[in-house]
């Protein structure tokens, strides 16, 4: 399911980040790339060494933003910035 609809993957991904750590990161994107035929595979499709990317993907790795942003485009995906919602106090306009 996550190979055959980006958008289940985002939230899933998503999901892992709002209350996740790296390293249920980690677990996820390795999920992801069983899911789009294996760390191996994903690995030639973003040019990456696969014992690199096993490496990275590990419970200790630490992905380099290039490879990250890598794999993702691989898996028609992108990483991006939003903010968080304000808290009510900050929501009011001031009247200075």
């Amino acid at each position: 399911m996550l190979r055959n609809d980006p958008q289940l993957a985002a939230e899933f991904l998503n999901a892992v980040l709002a209350d996740g750590d790296k390293k249920e990161l980690l677990v996820a994107m390795r999920q992801l790339a069983l899911a789009f035929g294996g760390v191996a595979n994903v690995a030639k499709m973003a040019k990456v060494h696969p014992k690199t990317l096993y490496r990275t993907l590990s419970e200790d790795g630490n992905p380099e933003l290039a490879t990250l942003t890598q794999l993702l485009k691989v898996m028609g995906l992108r990483l991006a910035i939003e903010p968080l919602p304000a808290p009510r106090a900050r929501r009011r306009l001031s009247t200075a």
